[in-house]
């Protein structure tokens, strides 16, 4: 009887065992919690399984079609840079056939402009011939002087021409006066220097015209500036007719 009483009082006394008082929950939110714990976990595992086959390099399938999309975008890209450089170069041909046409016609205007010269030249010498006046007069054209590729060698030209009635043959020499600037100072320079001791190839005879062609040589390091031409008549020695032609 004592034992039971004090097995009595140690329950439901001071000394007896702290009771938990704890909400009832239902069975189905029990269950509830279960499966979305499940599902959380499910998710994370198939994140992590999905960024470890990414990080792996096992989606494959992903990066061979971004890869055929840059190589398709590089492909257009070269393309168009093909197409602009073609148009590059046809503008560049283009430019260049225009620049070759005008610098023909350029060469040919300036051809064109020395022919027109020519033929005044050629007009004004047919004039002269044809023309009336004092008989045996005596006219220069086409009086030009020319330095060679060789320093100090210069050639001349000139067209002796015979005007009026031309009874007669006109027979004499010619002689050139050169003016040339050498070591800073003027020089004067006659050929041939007595006219009258002149070779053959100072003299003239002619009815009509003469065309006379020539060369001369002085110090290389001298420079021709002008050219003086004197004609004399016979065994005359004062010159008929003188005329100056610049260095050209």
């Amino acid at each position: 009887m004592r034992r039971t009483l004090k097995a009595i009082v140690r329950r439901f006394g001071i000394d007896a065992p702290r009771l938990a008082v704890r909400p009832h929950m239902p069975w189905y939110w029990r269950w509830s919690g279960v499966v979305a714990g499940g599902a959380l976990v499910t998710v994370v595992a198939w994140f992590t399984y999905d960024f470890g086959l990414e990080y792996a390099g096992f989606r494959q399938g992903e990066a061979v079609r971004l890869r055929a999309q840059l190589d398709e975008t590089v492909r257009l890209q070269q393309a168009e840079l093909a197409e602009l450089n073609a148009k590059i170069a046809a503008a560049e041909r283009q430019l260049q056939i225009e620049r070759a046409t005008f610098g023909d016609l350029a060469r040919q205007v300036k051809s064109l402009a020395q022919e027109n010269a020519t033929l005044k030249e050629d007009l004004a010498f047919f004039h002269s011939l044809t023309a009336t006046g004092k008989e045996g007069a005596i006219s220069v054209n086409r009086f030009r002087l020319m330095p060679e590729t060789v320093p100090g060698e210069y050639r001349y030209q000139l067209l002796l021409v015979q005007t009026g009635e031309r009874a007669k043959e006109f027979r004499g020499r010619l002689q050139f006066v050169l003016n040339l600037h050498q070591d800073g100072r003027k020089v004067v320079l006659m050929l041939p220097e007595d006219p009258k001791g002149a070779s053959k190839e100072y003299q003239v005879s002619f009815k009509l015209f003469q065309r006379i062609e020539g060369m001369f040589r002085v110090a290389p390091d001298a420079a021709v500036k002008s050219l003086q031409v004197r004609v004399f008549e016979g065994s005359s020695n004062t010159p008929k007719l003188t005329h100056n032609v610049n260095l050209s």
